[in-house]
């Protein structure tokens, strides 16, 4: 088996929220291959469990950061350059949508929740890329969280959808224009997983009993899965992948019926 060290590398998280986040995981698989790790929180309601979870990690950085903020996002960049001098990797693990517009219907959507869900969901990964690149000198590695609803209609997570297709072709976008610099930009769509932001969506156990039924593995996927496959987008093993969303579903992107 090949191990993946990636002794001596930087890297920033975005989204962790608790123990259970998908952020969560990719931390720690990061941090166990080696990584130095900075870790953001959005706001004082996390950031106590934020921190605890920062200290089981060696070494590791946490910063604020609400990502609609731009003086926030600036700040962060600015505490990386100082703290680790430059980056290898940036995991965008950040969503949002109000609740209501999960819960109702999609053309009642308004135009300020409509706003809201893309602006965290999907345009926080410009800026993000964009005060990272500097600091990606010797090349890089950009890593978003996605979802099949991007493509597919699930009841229940109306607009997120959208953020997330908005978000698919951001990654695809920025790949392109960060190629030459060696930074690489991927998604990871991963199946339902019990996350705290997925208490929000309804029917979500329904959408978990319909994966682990309909996909080809018979089962549902983990997070340790997710992390994994994160863990081989930030280290050379994937030097040669740019643009891509890779489903980490147990295969039921590939099911018709």
């Amino acid at each position: 088996m090949v191990s993946i060290d990636l002794s001596g590398k930087n890297g920033i998280v975005f989204g962790v929220a608790n123990e259970r986040s998908i952020a969560w995981g990719i931390a720690q698989a990061l941090s166990g291959a080696g990584a130095r790790l900075a870790l953001t929180y959005q706001g004082e309601r996390l950031k106590d469990r934020v921190e605890r979870l920062a200290g089981t990690l060696k070494n590791s950085l946490l910063l604020p950061c609400d990502a609609t903020d731009d003086a926030q996002i600036e700040e962060v960049f600015g505490s990386l350059e100082r703290e680790f001098g430059e980056v290898s990797f940036l995991i965008h693990s950040i969503a949002f949508a109000n609740r209501e517009d999960l819960s109702g219907r999609f053309v009642d959507t308004g135009r300020d929740g409509f706003r809201v869900a893309m602006e965290v969901s999907a345009y926080s990964l410009l800026p993000l890329v964009r005060h990272a690149a500097p600091l990606m000198r010797d090349g890089g590695s950009v890593v978003a969280m996605t979802f099949d609803a991007s493509q597919r209609v699930y009841p229940g997570y109306n607009v997120m959808g959208s953020a997330k297709a908005a978000l698919e072709h951001s990654v695809r976008q920025l790949a392109a224009e960060m190629g030459p610099a060696n930074i690489r930009v991927n998604a990871i769509s991963a199946g339902p997983l019990e996350t705290l932001a997925a208490r929000g969506i309804s029917g979500f156990r329904d959408m978990r009993h319909a994966h682990a039924e309909r996909s080809p593995l018979k089962r549902n996927i983990t997070v340790e899965e997710v992390a994994q496959t994160a863990l081989f987008l930030c280290s050379g093993l994937s030097s040669g992948i740019t643009g891509t969303v890779i489903p980490v579903d147990a295969g039921y992107h590939i099911m018709a019926v």
